[in-house]
């Protein structure tokens, strides 16, 4: 995990701010969905994506991998494909 050097701090409601640069690199947007998961003694939150619409990435991931030319493509791919299992 990569620190980001940006520290928050838990208001009374137990809210907190991601900061816009965040936001933005993760394609987060206002009212989106967000999964919140512990490991450990972690919080990991990430973009919300339905399991629907990840069976249609892995799909096309597939595909694409049948056509890929390069076994570093392939691999590419199949390492997306296992992370959106």
């Amino acid at each position: 995990m990569k620190s980001t050097g940006i520290v928050r701090k838990v208001d009374e409601l137990g809210r907190i701010v991601l900061p816009i640069e965040l936001r933005r690199s993760l394609g987060i947007d206002e009212k989106d969905p967000v999964e919140i998961f512990v490991d450990g003694d972690k919080i990991v939150m990430q973009k919300y994506i339905p399991n629907e619409e990840k069976e249609n990435v892995r799909r096309n991931l597939e595909l694409l991998m049948e056509d890929a030319m390069s076994g570093f493509a392939k691999e590419t791919i199949q390492r997306a494909i296992s992370l959106i299992k």
